[in-house]
């Protein structure tokens, strides 16, 4: 094999380690909190609302900066603008370690808006470069986030014991916690580093993205971002406060911290189940309605038999994980080229991540006026029922379309659908 030969296979394979190391970090450092979420409370005297914001402000984030990385990455270049994620999520872990209320919002935020830009940019990247492999590589991609939250997850009260014994006291036990999630970001930068020499523009979907404001008023667009925020609302206060759910009935914070990994693990696997199934499944109604049932067993397991929590716990993340997988495959198949899927992506994930800011918050704020986790949990299945309902809806294979007689402001949806096979 020749040198250029070997460098042309070495290459790509670098690449495809630094989207899956950078898709490691795209939720660790948000899920890792729950579990010692009710040691900082104690510490900083926070309420019930006040921790849930730490789970809120990254969403937010996630709203905010989401639309703006597709510039940046048209300014500095796709490479740089990850390393500069990568570089975010690394100072916002620093200062939210710092071991005070204000470092902690205010590093929570930086750790979002890093995020953000992974978010929007590594999807980019996978099908500009591999663009025959991006079913195998998003299953892949998808698993590694659950894998990285996973590890975040189940290690953050170890970490706060290893603190206590060690006797730390430059700062609170928890924080030092935080601070060990450091060392996935800091290996891909590492890694990621030799990619910052190319200044590469986005994929055109996402470096071009048409305003289409008659999204706004399509029943389906809103259908669809329906879908999606509803599915956010539950996975993500669930993230925010399930160990604290688990610890009131009996668990232990080591065996809450583990479950809560298994709840990140499990919304990972449905890419391997769901993206070889798509295929062969015509009508995603029936896909979407199993995801949502789901739901609805697990919330009501966890209020009804909490003692078999592992098996509710799957449950709910792998209903969360497939629907999330759903409702971006529906971005697809209810629109006719890459520019309005991206219209409809920026409106969806601007809606969903809104909407999903509002449940760790709303999840805390009912069991602080309660007292109890039964009301949260009560509503969030009532919830899982409305996502059910908007599943026969957002899943139909009807496309939306711009009408165009000037006269007629609305959209319209067809039934046929070009870019079902490109899917």
């Amino acid at each position: 094999m020749s040198h250029n030969s070997a460098r042309n296979i070495v290459q790509p394979a670098l690449v495809i380690i630094g989207i899956l190391l950078i898709a490691s970090n795209l939720r660790g450092p948000i899920t890792g909190i729950g579990p010692i979420l009710a040691f900082i409370s104690d510490d900083l005297n926070l309420s019930a609302t006040q921790a849930g914001m730490l789970t809120t402000l990254p969403l937010l984030a996630f709203a905010i900066f989401s639309p703006l990385s597709s510039g940046l990455a048209r300014k500095i270049g796709l490479e740089p603008s990850l390393m500069l994620a990568l570089l975010a999520i690394t100072s916002g872990i620093v200062i939210r370690s710092a071991g005070s209320t204000l470092t902690l919002y205010l590093g929570t935020c930086i750790i979002g808006i890093g995020i953000a830009i992974g978010n929007v940019l590594l999807p980019s990247l996978l099908k500009r470069d591999f663009p025959n492999k991006v079913p195998t590589l998003t299953a892949i991609y998808v698993l590694m986030m659950g894998v990285g939250a996973t590890i975040s997850s189940s290690t953050t009260i170890p970490m706060l014991n290893l603190a206590n014994s060690l006797n730390v006291t430059a700062i609170p036990d928890w924080a030092f916690a935080l601070a060990t999630t450091l060392v996935l970001p800091l290996i891909t930068m590492l890694v990621w580093l030799p990619q910052t020499s190319h200044h590469t523009k986005p994929a055109t979907d996402t470096a071009d993205i048409d305003s289409h404001s008659y999204m706004w008023r399509s029943a389906a667009a809103w259908q669809v971002s329906g879908f999606l925020a509803l599915n956010s609302f539950i996975m993500y206060a669930f993230i925010a406060w399930l160990p604290s759910i688990l610890v009131s009935n009996g668990y232990s914070e080591h065996q809450a911290g583990y479950i809560h990994g298994i709840l990140q693990l499990a919304s990972a696997a449905p890419a391997i189940v769901l993206i070889p199934l798509m295929a062969k499944v015509k009508d995603k109604r029936v896909l979407s309605l199993i995801m949502t049932i789901l739901a609805f067993i697990g919330i009501t397991g966890l209020l009804m038999m909490p003692q078999h929590a592992v098996a509710w716990v799957m449950m709910l993340g792998f209903s969360c994980g497939g629907g999330f997988i759903l409702g971006l495959s529906f971005v697809g198949l209810r629109t006719h080229n890459a520019h309005q899927a991206a219209a409809l992506s920026g409106m969806a994930q601007c809606i969903g991540y809104l909407f999903a800011a509002t449940g760790p918050i709303i999840f805390g704020s009912l069991h602080e006026t309660t007292g109890s986790w039964d009301m949260p949990l009560i509503i969030t299945a009532g919830i899982s029922i409305i996502w059910a309902s908007l599943a026969v809806k957002a899943g139909r294979s009807a496309v939306i379309t711009h009408q165009l007689n000037p006269s007629d402001n609305l959209p319209s949806e067809q039934t046929s659908n070009p870019v079902i096979n490109e899917l």
